[in-house]
């Protein structure tokens, strides 16, 4: 342990250390985006907006009142900056609000949608014309209102299972390039969604900053871990229909005093046994080997039965009492 290495061994590792491949190559980090926020964040997003995407289908087809199918098909990070320039110019631009958060959304509708819209607000079908590339004039934005209005409303309502906010309009736009409501280096999650009216197929881009998500990763974690402790009621229903057709065991039992062999073998005609119990005394009824009921023998033409009385509580739930008018038939053990 105490040998030096001679020069020559040293030269040998240098020598070999600068001769050797580097396994992992270096990864770059932009210094200028610490506020991107981990991968399964970004798929609690995902599963989110895909809830949205179900409830918007049914809402716009009741407002349109025409047949339309809507798809999610992205989400990912960008910079504000690569969000904007992915956006057709002249387009409508929505600037949101997202109360109690501290920031702005942004909220994009193709002009490949948003004029056949429009067009089927006034009365007309909406199906395939000639492109329009022109600003949106205010009487359109006002006419656009309600359309949006809607849309915030469903993307509020699947946000609730996270947080509370209150996305509302503040302003709209019709060029990319003129929105400057966050840094042009600051991360945005981008969700991209497909509207297919008719023949009509137009985008529809929605922009929240990275930021204001990744103060909301305490909720997310809070959120999953409340839905791995409670069922939702769609899933209660579906347990439901399973255990309907599930067999159990019944079993009224009448308790008395322990005996040994010896004295059971010595039983004979004329002699008495009692059970330390009276008439009245409830009789346990056994769910699968559980105390689960209580009630009281009683007869049913030729057959005997089992009144139940009272249903034990078990623990953590509240007592039921009272007499029930359904014999439950049963068989005596004791």
């Amino acid at each position: 342990m105490s040998r030096q290495l001679s020069q020559q061994e040293i030269d040998a590792v240098f020598q070999n250390k600068q001769g050797g491949k580097r396994e992992a190559p270096a990864v770059s980090f932009d210094f200028r985006r610490p506020d991107r926020i981990p991968k399964s964040q970004v798929r609690a997003i995902h599963l989110l907006h895909d809830n949205f995407v179900r409830n918007l289908v049914s809402s716009l087809s009741a407002y349109l009142r025409a047949y339309l199918t809507v798809n999610l098909v992205s989400v990912e990070q960008l910079s504000y900056t690569e969000f904007l320039e992915g956006l057709p110019s002249p387009t409508c631009l929505v600037t949101l609000g997202l109360q109690p958060y501290d920031g702005n959304g942004v909220l994009e509708l193709n002009p490949s949608l948003v004029f056949p819209i429009l067009e089927m607000l006034l009365g007309g079908t909406g199906k395939s014309s000639p492109p329009i590339q022109r600003d949106i004039t205010e009487i359109e934005q006002k006419l656009l209102d309600g359309l949006l209005r809607i849309i915030l409303r469903d993307l509020q309502e699947a946000w609730k299972g996270v947080t509370e906010i209150d996305f509302t309009i503040e302003s709209m736009e019709t060029e990319p390039q003129l929105l400057r409501v966050l840094a042009p280096n600051e991360a945005v999650v981008s969700i991209g969604v497909e509207v297919r009216i008719a023949d009509t197929v137009g985008m529809m881009n929605i922009a929240m900053p990275s930021i204001v998500i990744k103060m909301m990763r305490h909720k997310f974690d809070q959120q999953w871990s409340m839905r791995k402790s409670h069922a939702s009621e769609a899933e209660q229903s579906r347990f439901l229909r399973l255990l309907r057709e599930a067999s159990l065991t019944l079993e009224a039992r009448l308790t008395g005093i322990e005996l040994s062999v010896r004295n059971l073998l010595q039983l004979q005609e004329g002699h008495l046994l009692t059970f330390d119990r009276s008439i009245g005394s409830p009789i346990e009824l056994l769910v699968n080997g559980r105390q689960q009921y209580s009630g009281q023998i009683v007869s049913t033409g030729k057959k005997r039965a089992l009144l139940v009385e009272q249903v034990r509580a078990r623990p953590g739930q509240g007592s039921t009492s009272g007499e029930l008018a359904l014999p439950v038939e049963a068989r005596d053990s004791g």
